[in-house]
């Protein structure tokens, strides 16, 4: 076990009684860890708790890890108590969904089948009608804003499709899809065109 403190007294500045540190895990080995740890907060920690049990002050420690002061110190005591399960943040409680995930499924697929023309009246869905749709099949309301949201979470996006004018010509549009329009000429070729 190894103290964390500003002083050699046993005290730090505040007057708060130094910690001890469990040394499981070495410096190096905690260092090693935080390299290659994806969670930014916790891999700070570990660094901070390394800085600690190579003897640098909790102030000390703080600074080289990013962070504020107190913060060492808080994770000393988690990591005291979890080890380094202890430096990663907790699930946070929040509001549950209002769709499960076989609801999101059957909801994913309601938009990529379409609208019933000749049932709904409608040839695409809107925002609004999908919030509709949601209402009427598990009584559920949704905001046309938050169903946007929903619709990026289910990997879907807005498209439009492109008009099409009643008169084109289909083999000029898949020509011109292919490359094989025929380029504009030039003045040189129209001026040299006219003078001969």
């Amino acid at each position: 076990m190894i103290l964390i403190a500003s002083n050699p007294v046993g005290e730090d500045a505040m007057g708060g009684r130094a910690l001890t540190i469990c040394t499981d895990v070495p410096a190096a080995e905690l260092r090693r860890l935080a390299r290659r740890e994806e969670d930014r907060a916790a891999a700070a920690c570990m660094q901070a708790i390394a800085g600690a049990l190579e003897g640098l002050s909790r102030a000390e420690a703080a600074r080289l890890a990013g962070m504020e002061r107190q913060a060492p110190r808080d994770a000393v005591v988690r990591y005291n108590a979890e080890g380094l399960a202890g430096l990663h943040d907790r699930p946070r409680p929040g509001r549950p969904a209002r769709l499960d995930g076989a609801q999101k499924a059957a909801l994913k697929q309601v938009v990529l089948d379409g609208p019933d023309v000749e049932a709904t009246g409608l040839s695409a869905w809107t925002l609004a009608e999908l919030c509709r749709e949601i209402e009427q099949r598990w009584s559920v309301s949704y905001h046309p804003s938050r169903m946007g949201k929903l619709m990026h979470q289910l990997d879907l996006s807005w498209q439009k499709a492109r008009p099409s004018h009643p008169k084109a010509d289909a083999a000029a549009r898949e020509a011109f899809a292919k490359g094989g329009c025929r380029p504009l000429s030039t003045r040189r070729e129209r001026s040299t065109a006219t003078s001969a």
